[in-house]
This record gives C-alpha cells, sequence and structure tokens, in this order.
C-alpha cells in the first residue's frame, strides 16, 4: 500500500499554510518529517490524515484517490493518525481509550505494546488524564501501534517522552517497518529521526527545502533549517 501526494495546498481560512509538497511513501517506508515550529508540519499531516480540507493537489492510497475522505474514512482504509495535541480522552481509563476504536478488547492486540511498555499495561485502571504529558503521548502512540494500520502518521509522538521510552518507539517502528507497514511522523528529535527515517523532508514557510534519506542530507544541514 502506497501513499502518493502532490502539490498539496491547504491552510486556514484565507492563509495558506502548506504550498505545493509532495511526497511518496511506499510499503515498509519512513518518512520524517522536520522543521522549526509554524512552517506547516501539523497541517500537513492533518491534510494527509483527511482532518484538514485541501486548496488544492491530490492524495492516492495504493492508486485509489482519497479526495474529501474525512479522518474516520481513512482509518477504515487502513491510515490511522495521533495528532499532535488532545492525544487521549482524559476522562476515560488507560484502557478504554487503548479500546475506543476498536469491536473487540483482544488483549493479544497490544501485547508487543505492553512488553515494550509495561508502564501502560500497569495502569490500565488508571484515568488518562492522570497521567503525565509523556505518559499521554505513550498512550496515544501505542493506541495507534494497536490499531494495526498500514499506514501510521504521528504527530510530535516523543514531546515529553523519557529517552528510553523514545528508544522503545524507535525499535517498534523499525519492527513494523519490517513487516511491510508505513509511516509519516513529524519530529524534532533528530536522534529518533535518525534510528528510524528512511526519508527526510524539511519543510520552511510551509515548502520543501531539503528532501533525500538522513545519511545523504546529514544532521548538520537538516538542523540549520530547525533553528529559529
Amino acid at each position: 500500500m502506497t501513499l502518493v501526494f502532490n502539490q498539496l495546498v491547504c491552510g486556514y481560512g484565507d492563509t495558506v499554510v502548506v504550498r505545493g509538497v509532495s511526497g511518496e511513501v511506499r510499503p515498509g517506508h519512513a518518512l520524517a518529517v522536520v522543521g522549526r515550529n509554524g512552517v506547516g508540519k501539523s497541517t500537513l499531516l492533518k491534510a494527509l490524515a483527511g482532518q484538514l480540507q485541501l486548496t488544492s493537489g491530490e492524495i492516492a492510497w495504493n492508486g485509489q484517490a482519497l479526495g474529501d475522505r474525512p479522518l474516520h474514512a481513512r482509518l477504515g482504509l487502513g491510515i490511522a493518525f495521533a495528532p499532535q495535541e488532545n492525544v487521549v480522552f482524559g476522562e476515560l481509563t488507560v484502557a478504554d481509550n487503548l479500546w475506543l476504536h476498536l469491536d473487540d478488547r483482544n488483549a493479544e492486540r497490544y501485547e508487543e505494546v505492553f512488553k515494550h511498555f509495561p508502564l501502560l499495561q500497569r495502569r490500565l485502571n488508571q484515568r488518562a488524564g492522570s497521567l503525565s504529558g509523556g505518559e499521554r503521548k505513550l498512550l496515544s502512540f501505542a493506541r495507534t501501534m494497536g490499531l494495526g494500520a498500514k499506514l501510521a502518521m504521528l504527530d510530535e509522538p516523543t514531546e515529553g517522552v523519557q529517552p528510553e521510552n523514545i528508544d522503545r518507539m524507535a525499535s517498534m517502528v523499525n519492527r513494523r517497518k519490517a513487516s511491510g507497514d508505513s509511516f509519516i511522523i513529524v519530529e524534532q528529535n533528530l536522534e529518533f529521526v535518525a534510528a528510524f527515517a528512511d526519508s527526510v523532508v524539511v519543510l520552511d514557510h510551509g515548502e520543501v527545502v531539503l528532501q533525500g534519506s538522513f545519511a545523504v542530507l546529514g544532521r548538520e544541514r537538516i538542523e540549520r533549517h530547525m533553528v529559529v
């Protein structure tokens, strides 16, 4: 299953935020989207996920045009999205958050997640809103991975997360890639990006200014576009 997006333009009201961004994500491939704050990374991800309507451009999933299909319809096609903000339902338990979008509570679905993040298994009956910010991010990541989507889009998944858990996130992403799943991840942590990304897109003012593998682009070159 391949996602292709071409010349995407989108924004909010009369304000254009993303300007002509194109790319492709193949099975077993992870794309990192990086750049300074406010350059359009989250806006791009929302458009790809169906949360934000395009002004122009095209998105195709396995050769099928997605058009204006909303977020929930794309989930049915195997595309999952974890936003940067409002990542969990605070009044629900950790368990309810994990199984909210599922038809059953088969524990095998989260076996790998609990192996990597035993803290979540210990806190299944705890209200999600009482978790720390980093723990809520972990819960959002775990829920997305548990959906078994062929393409997962994650917006700043490591924000506030402890370093050892970031390493486990990278490990899970790489294991899923090996099985053919793909990822688009907006991220500021370049250590994390280096651990999982097959390719990197660097945005500035809503436009692609660098594109290629992390190794070829080089960390120093990427960092120049992340300094305010």
